[in-house]
């Protein structure tokens, strides 16, 4: 019975994962959201195959050869849409989901306890990750029928199936590795899930384009191109979505082979890992001999701060109570992390600048356009993120009773809150107001695009602030919170525009309503206004996606109306998360 116990372990591979993984899939299959999400999420890719079929078949005078050639184009469409959604949801959701999944047991001290039993760190990282990944399979098996669906339609070859999955898993696994680093050392999710976007971003993105700058001069296309699809999951996805449309788009197709990406992505995920693996048992083995929670993020402990002489010093708190204790709190406890990633951000730009000068294009608008996009995403990401843990990083941390206890009012502690989030929120706008004063000094940006993109930057903030103060009062967790608040932003600015033009072709009506609400959205507003401003000669004409061009006055007007009607949303959901302070308390 041993020897067929030990069998049984290793072809299960229970030895790899250990009891963590079992009990990471009880919690998760009682948890509702689960089951709401994947709901939604096939819901909505139902609605899309339903309205390309509608696009399809509307006219109903076409030839049988003609239809079969129109179903081809839709099933590859739709493939493509599908394949594209489970490969960025994925990741996504990969990223909130683990980016508590160490930080848990650390602060809350049970991973002391887990190292005294025969559970290793080996199995509680990859306990923690596999858990996480089976429900991102799950979530991705929902669409598989809808693919099968699809597959009917014709001209979706099975290999852009397997390709897909592949890289998508092995990004996610990628994904899923730097963002349980991440959270050995930050215990709020909300930090974690920065960390790990700026880190991909920096990766896949930025130093990309630095490369492709710098090294275009000496080195083959080919050669760089094969490079690039090797080791960014995002080139590789894209390239083998070309060749779906284009089969005849295979020149350098020779010399690159995606399992071989894969490949790559795994190794790395592994190394990542390992050192999980060992900071994990660091981090345990520290708990074991009684040092603090915060120890190995580098927060002081009770005893570093008696002998710094700051423990048990009453401060006099002066104005509201709330607004002045989070304008004393630091904007992060680990500053040197902070250090590292400052100084290496600050360094790439200073790189990135020197490229362009380089080249001669600073002067240039797509330029100015390129920074200010990942610039305002930047903004974006982190003011969707903050406003969205004030409420329930408080509820976790079981303070939320003892503060709604107190005499101090629940429009003071609103205040107080969103006074937080926006000392959080604004030093990640700052690159975005620092690029265009300092290219506005220089003469390549017009002085008018400092107002209007200072007053994007501020309706972006109100309504995002007062959104995620309301998902942060109506659920109890962190993680929900965010993930509510990152899909009103992907439902408003992306989902509703893209089923409108969809609905809007399938009746032959105009495109004058889906053009106007595209206009709308604010990063159109940005590309208007830099495209203008930065433009040589600054002729300050804005190209509108509704159609013709308008001057400086009447697009100010426009810019001014819709960002009014955002604020005037944004104080509503904060209306609304002031009515609900005092609901689900525990």
């Amino acid at each position: 019975m041993a020897t067929i116990d030990t069998a049984l372990n290793v072809l299960t591979f229970s030895w790899l994962t250990g009891p963590i993984f079992d009990k990471e899939l009880r919690i998760a299959s009682r948890r509702r959201r689960n089951y709401v999400f994947r709901t939604l999420y096939l819901l909505i890719l139902t609605l899309i195959l339903l309205l390309f079929w509608l696009e399809a078949v509307r006219f109903s005078y076409r030839s049988a050869a003609s239809q079969a050639s129109e179903m081809y184009m839709v099933g590859m469409g739709i493939t493509a849409i599908v394949v594209w959604a489970q490969f960025c949801i994925a990741q996504i959701v990969g990223v909130i989901m683990l980016s508590t999944s160490i930080s848990d047991e650390i602060y809350n001290k049970t991973l002391g306890v887990l190292m005294t039993t025969p559970i290793n760190s080996m199995q509680v990282v990859l306990g923690k990750l596999l858990s996480g990944l089976l429900q991102l399979l799950v979530l991705i098996g929902v669409s598989f029928p809808l693919l099968a669906i699809v597959r009917v339609f014709g001209g979706v070859p099975w290999q852009f199936l397997l390709s897909g999955f592949c890289i998508t898993m092995t990004a996610v696994i990628f994904v899923g590795s730097v963002c349980m680093f991440f959270s050995i050392f930050c215990r709020r999710a909300y930090v974690v899930i920065i960390l790990t976007i700026l880190t991909l971003a920096t990766l896949f993105l930025f130093l990309p384009l630095l490369t492709i700058f710098a090294v275009h001069r000496v080195i083959d296309e080919k050669i760089f191109i094969a490079v690039l699809y090797h080791l960014n999951p995002y080139f590789c996805m894209g390239v083998q979505t070309e060749v779906l449309f284009d089969p005849r788009a295979t020149g350098f197709m020779g010399s690159v082979f995606w399992p071989v990406h894969c490949g790559i992505m795994l190794v790395s995920s592994a190394g990542i890992l390992a050192s999980c693996i060992a900071m994990v048992r660091r981090a345990a083995l520290r708990q074991i001999v009684g040092a603090s929670p915060g120890a190995l993020s580098g927060s002081l402990s009770e005893p570093a701060l008696e002998r710094l002489g700051m423990a048990g010093h009453i401060r006099r708190v002066w104005g509201p109570p709330v607004a002045w204790k989070e304008l004393l709190s630091p904007l992060t406890r680990h500053k040197i992390l902070a250090v590292i990633f400052g100084v290496i951000g600050l360094g790439l730009l200073a790189l990135s600048y020197g490229l362009f000068a380089d080249h001669g294009d600073l002067d240039e608008e797509y330029c100015h356009i390129l920074y200010g996009v990942i610039f305002f995403s930047l903004g974006l990401l982190v003011t969707i993120v903050f406003p969205a843990t004030v409420i329930t990083s408080e509820r976790e941390s079981r303070t939320w009773p003892a503060l709604l206890g107190t005499v101090v009012d629940d429009w003071n502690i609103l205040f107080g809150k969103v006074i937080g989030a926006i000392k959080r929120c604004l030093p990640a706008w700052l690159p975005l107001l620092g690029h265009v004063w300092l290219f506005t000094l220089v003469g390549y940006i017009h002085p008018v695009a400092i107002v209007q993109i200072s007053f994007l930057v501020f309706w972006t903030t109100v309504f995002l602030l007062g959104s995620g103060l309301y998902f942060s009062s109506r659920f109890k967790h962190t993680t929900t919170a965010v993930v509510m608040n990152f899909i009103l932003g992907a439902v408003i600015w992306a989902l509703v525009p893209f089923l409108l033009f969809m609905i809007l072709a399938i009746s032959r009506s105009s495109d004058d309503l889906g053009e106007a609400y595209m206009d709308l959205n604010p990063y159109v507003h940005l590309c208007s206004t830099l495209d203008a401003t930065a433009r040589q000669g600054n002729t300050l004409r804005y190209d509108w996606i509704s159609g013709g061009q308008s001057d400086v006055w009447k697009s100010s007007f426009w810019m001014l109306f819709c960002g009014w009607i955002y604020i005037a949303i944004g104080f509503f959901f904060a209306w609304r998360a002031k009515k609900r302070l005092r609901k689900n308390i525990f």
